[in-house]
């Protein structure tokens, strides 16, 4: 089951973040980007980068434990900008590095249509009881 990321909140919403594929293995969606997204200076905000992996990381990590009575949370986010962007889609795609019993490594990679790289992130995430 794919999650429906617009009722998450309006926040989540507005990166434009649409997931295609779920799995507590892998993530895969896209966004569309464009002058909402931009800085000052006419290019996408790094934030709104940030927002999407942390976001795709989160799912992923969250249905990997769900069975356990658990979801994860993130506790650190390191994304690289690698080239900006102005408008158009890009893909995103999230797999874990490494599950363990209280902690999740997610790596997470948001691509341009012509396959380059615009950003990576990795994301360190805690799982929590949600009790």
């Amino acid at each position: 089951m794919t999650p429906d990321l617009t009722a998450a909140s309006a926040f989540v919403a507005a990166t434009g973040l649409e997931l295609t594929e779920v799995t507590g293995t892998r993530v895969t969606g896209h966004a569309e980007l464009g002058p909402q997204h931009h800085t000052p200076w006419g290019v996408v905000h790094g934030g709104v980068y940030c927002s999407i992996v942390e976001s795709a990381a989160s799912v992923g990590a969250s249905t990997a434990v769900a069975d356990r009575g658990q979801f994860s949370v993130g506790v650190a986010n390191q994304t690289d900008f690698l080239r900006p962007v102005t408008a158009g889609r890009l893909d995103v795609v999230a797999e874990p590095v490494q599950q363990g019993k209280t902690l999740q490594l997610w790596l997470v990679t948001l691509t341009r249509e012509d396959g380059k790289t615009v950003a990576r992130g990795q994301v360190r995430l805690q799982n929590v009881s949600r009790e």
